[in-house]
């Protein structure tokens, strides 16, 4: 696959049909609303990438939530890690304003672009590996056309491990690195990878990612 430019990577993108599970599961959520969201008329469809196309850091999220950008049309946009990763943001200048709530206000980031490894919500926040494999194309696109990246922050585990494959087949040679919360590790290629834990309500409401060290993440990358 080759695009142009990240507008139309994004349109194609939303009409990706490539993984049946994944399609059939979105109507289902859309059909099948919770009360507090019945008024809602639910995107349902690939999610499209977001942010400055001359971004200086790409945050890799692993999948759409069901509830949130399943509903809204925007990453992260309506749901509990959204909140947390946009008021960090805002906080340390990547982003206009501490919330966002629907697609069509005013939020926009600021040298930071937002994707994710799976572009629909999966059934249990668990995308198959078949299904992640179909998104690698739209990844590796993004990384070669957002040419002023210099900083990623892959959100999580799967994440991490997607990011570091999808920079190896883009000819970005790696060894094998571990994961763990504000690892820092620089590459031959100029870019830096910043390593966290997902901002899930597992980990959050645990206290295994607190905001400090939340937000240091963002420190770093601002700094960088």
């Amino acid at each position: 696959m080759t695009v142009t430019n990240l507008p139309d990577l994004q349109k194609r993108v939303i009409r990706c049909r490539k993984c049946p599970r994944l399609v059939v599961y979105l109507q289902e959520v859309a059909e099948h609303k919770p009360r507090r969201y019945r008024e809602w008329d639910y995107w349902s469809r690939p999610l499209p990438s977001f942010g400055d196309p001359q971004a200086r850091v790409l945050i890799v999220g692993l999948a759409p939530a069901a509830q949130g950008g399943n509903r809204t049309g925007r990453m992260f946009t309506g749901d509990r890690s959204g909140e947390w990763l946009f008021r960090a943001l805002h906080q340390f200048g990547f982003a206009n304003r501490p919330n966002s709530s629907r697609r069509d206000d005013d939020f926009a980031l600021k040298d930071c672009y937002i994707t994710a490894t799976t572009r629909c919500a999966p059934p249990k926040n668990k995308p198959l590996p078949e299904e992640i494999e179909n998104c690698r194309p739209y990844f590796l696109e993004e990384l070669r056309l957002l040419e002023n990246v210099r900083v990623i922050i892959p959100l999580g585990q799967i994440a991490f491990a997607q990011t570091l494959k999808a920079l190896r087949q883009r000819g970005i040679e790696i060894g094998p690195l571990s994961f763990g919360h504000g690892k820092v590790y620089p590459l031959q290629n100029g870019q830096t990878i910043i390593t966290t834990y997902h901002p899930s309500q597992q980990n959050t409401q645990t206290g295994k990612l607190t905001q400090p060290m939340f937000h240091r993440i963002f420190e770093m990358a601002r700094d960088k």
